[in-house]
């Protein structure tokens, strides 16, 4: 990398003005390096030539190959000299002030890595159920900058072709486009010719799903937000998944030391001199997690007197707080079952909902609690005790049985209780990634069914 003074002193003062902007307000190394290599390169074939004009259309053309290139930047804003004005090309015949408001907005850009990390400190993939299929689905061949993110609640054919015309370089999709597995990649199928496209069109896609509803903040929290004041707790807790999961102890003979396994060397052991008898032993500890402990017992097999001291104790997950599956609002203030429904028509923004009255309830049976789960809640809500339960679809079989226990069920289909979100979400984004990312939320995506 060329020396910040070293890289910008030969520049006009021009390129000077364009390349302390650009990484003032990029702290992306790579781009600061590309910049200054770049400009360093326009600025020498520019000395070349006794021509003016010539040599500031060769510099400005090296600067717009190279930072299009490497950085995605719109043709729109290609360069031409101060001194030679062109009207396909305004860049550069602009003043100072102009310069640094059009660099700023050259420079919002971010890796795809970056994106990735912020959005994982928001909701970790690690909080989605087991059987759900979340993170990024499809990656572009790196370099890639994304200055577009596109959200959207299914991701369809036709929400696509809208994604692609708002220059989309990045789209969230709450239900993973890709689920179960593909065996191939061709025309025959929507979701085949929805990734193919996506490839073709270097955009990533990225899906959260269920650890959004998991998630404190997320679709749950805010299907609760318009119930109305009350007490909110996850119906089923997630779990802190990283660390170690077990702690071993094992006794050792100090004149023929036990060697940890490699993917154990970092948690190190800790050993306490004891004495057994005549034996002068170590008494071994060390925490480990659930691929650890495999290695271990693998690697003792050789070990007889260490393997028959072993004790191994199962350390207990820590509940996340505000964190996991469904949620069990308990109101301040109970209301009655048909308020409830337009209070939750209301924060949906629909026109109608269904309505399963409880066995022996009227639609003025006081309401003073409600369980949730965003999408298809049967599995989540089965056996929760509350009056009313709120999802977006449940099977016929399912509400039977919740009616028959007294709990009157609210459906409202299954994407009406998770699109809505979007908009909090964009305000969230918006604040995780400082402004840096123009995130646009999908106007076609919607349910597919309507009443009629």
């Amino acid at each position: 990398m060329y020396s910040y003074t070293r890289a910008t002193s030969a520049f006009p003062s021009i390129f000077r003005t364009l390349f302390h902007t650009c990484c003032n307000n990029n702290k992306d190394v790579r781009f600061y390096s590309c910049a200054s290599q770049l400009l360093s390169s326009a600025t020498r074939r520019s000395a070349v030539s006794s021509n003016s004009s010539c040599a500031s259309q060769c510099a400005s053309a090296t600067v717009q190959r190279g930072l299009v290139g490497n950085f995605g930047l719109s043709t729109h804003w290609s360069a031409t000299s101060s001194n030679v004005l062109k009207p396909k090309n305004p860049f550069w015949n602009r003043t100072s002030a102009q310069y640094l408001r059009t660099c700023c907005v050259l420079s919002k850009t971010m890796n795809l890595s970056d994106v990735l990390g912020g959005l994982e400190k928001f909701a970790p993939t690690s909080l989605a159920e087991g059987w759900d299929n979340v993170g990024l689905l499809v990656e572009p061949t790196p370099p890639h900058q994304v200055q577009t993110v596109f959200l959207t609640n299914d991701l369809t054919e036709e929400v696509l072709s809208e994604a692609i015309q708002a220059r989309a370089d990045f789209i969230l999709s709450y239900h993973p486009p890709i689920f179960s597995g593909l065996k191939r990649l061709t025309m025959a199928s929507t979701k085949e010719r929805i990734i193919v496209k996506a490839i073709e069109k270097r955009i990533a896609i990225f899906s959260p799903h269920t650890s959004y509803d998991a998630v404190r903040g997320g679709v749950n929290d805010w299907l609760a937000e318009g119930l109305g004041p009350g007490k909110v707790d996850p119906l089923k807790h997630s779990t802190s998944s990283g660390g170690s999961t077990h702690k071993l102890e094992y006794q050792e003979k100090r004149s023929a030391p036990f060697y940890l396994p490699p993917d154990l060397i970092a948690s190190g052991v800790k050993k306490d001199k004891i004495e057994i008898g005549t034996m002068l032993m170590f008494h071994c500890t060390v925490n480990c997690s659930e691929k650890g402990l495999a290695s271990f017992m693998e690697a003792v097999e050789d070990y007889p007197v260490i393997k028959k001291s072993i004790t191994i104790t199962k350390f207990e997950k820590l509940q996340i707080p505000g964190t996991g599956s469904g949620r069990i609002c308990k109101l301040d203030n109970p209301t009655s079952i048909v308020k409830m429904v337009e209070l939750v028509k209301t924060h949906l923004k629909l026109q109608y909902v269904q309505l399963a009255l409880g066995s022996n309830k009227s639609k003025e049976s006081e309401v003073q609690s409600v369980a949730i789960c965003a999408g298809s809640g049967a599995s989540v809500l089965s056996g929760v005790q509350a009056d009313v339960y709120l999802t977006g679809e449940m099977s016929h079989h399912d509400i039977l049985a919740a009616v028959a226990r007294g709990t009157s069920v609210i459906v409202c289909n299954h994407s009406n209780t998770e699109r809505g979100y979007l908009p909090v979400l964009k305000s969230k984004l918006d604040v995780i990634f400082e402004g840096r990312l123009n995130i646009v939320v999908s106007q076609i995506d919607a349910d597919p069914l309507n009443v009629v």
